[in-house]
């Protein structure tokens, strides 16, 4: 049990330290970060619905069918998204205020993290559960969450830094964000015989959040500011974000 540990935290802490990916970002300059930022909201966009649609929709419907369960636990995640969007707009504004107004970083960059951190949790707790059937079994799965974390994280950081926060504090936000994976395998080594009942909650929760941060959150700003060029390279950032989940699909069979 104890190199089942071993490999799994180290497996982990490595896909956790993607998240400072970004750190490329800090070799460009600022006015040109600017202009390109807006197609790392597109990319990420892209990527996490097809990371929703190609990825954990079919593992849902695989392991347990798309039953009305299922959609229960999809309204909880959209219906928990929408709360947790309005108390931060209720903390950042006040009642009487409108949500957008007057402060430096954009709502939406809370509801990216909060996103990506319940993500990272079940990617851990996927983690442990591959290392648990096996050493490679959990290679495998942990490879197939680093190719599909890699995407992710780099359109985030984009969409961290378009939200009003710097170079320094996405990275560590990111990466704060990020070690919920840990804290996934962790949960999943220590209480294996427990979760089972909750991955299909956890999954729904997950891919409603998901959803609801790129339709609600990230495709609005992509409307903003519109012009032909600009709107064509978006496009073209959305569907590549898309597609890049794709090839990740053979990682699974």
């Amino acid at each position: 049990m104890t190199i089942v540990w071993i490999y799994a935290l180290i497996g982990v802490l490595f896909v956790s330290s993607l998240s400072l990916l970004g750190a490329f970002t800090l070799a460009i300059k600022d006015s040109l970060l600017k202009k390109i930022l807006i197609y790392f909201v597109s990319f990420s966009a892209g990527a996490i619905l097809g990371d929703v649609f190609i990825h954990l929709l079919p593992e849902i419907s695989k392991a347990y069918g798309f039953t009305l369960q299922a959609s229960f636990y999809f309204l909880i995640g959209i219906v928990a998204s929408f709360m947790i969007e309005k108390a931060i707009c209720w903390q950042h504004t006040g009642h009487n205020d409108d949500c957008e107004s007057d402060h430096h970083v954009k709502r939406f960059t809370y509801m990216v993290l909060f996103g990506d951190g319940v993500h990272n949790f079940i990617d851990g707790l996927i983690i442990g559960a591959g290392f648990l059937s096996g050493i490679p079994i959990g290679i495998g799965t942990t490879l197939a969450v680093i190719f599909h974390e890699i995407p992710h994280e780099i359109g985030d950081f984009g969409v961290l830094i378009h939200g009003g926060l710097s170079r320094k504090r996405a990275l560590l936000y990111n990466f704060i964000s990020g070690l919920t994976a840990v804290a996934g395998t962790v949960i999943s080594l220590i209480l294996s015989q427990y979760l089972k009942g909750t991955h299909l909650f956890l999954l729904c929760f997950a891919s409603a959040n998901l959803i609801y941060v790129a339709g609600s959150n990230l495709i609005p700003e992509l409307h903003k500011g519109s012009n032909l060029i600009k709107d064509l390279v978006q496009i073209v950032s959305f569907i590549a974000g898309i597609l890049i989940m794709l090839p990740l699909l053979l990682l699974e069979r």
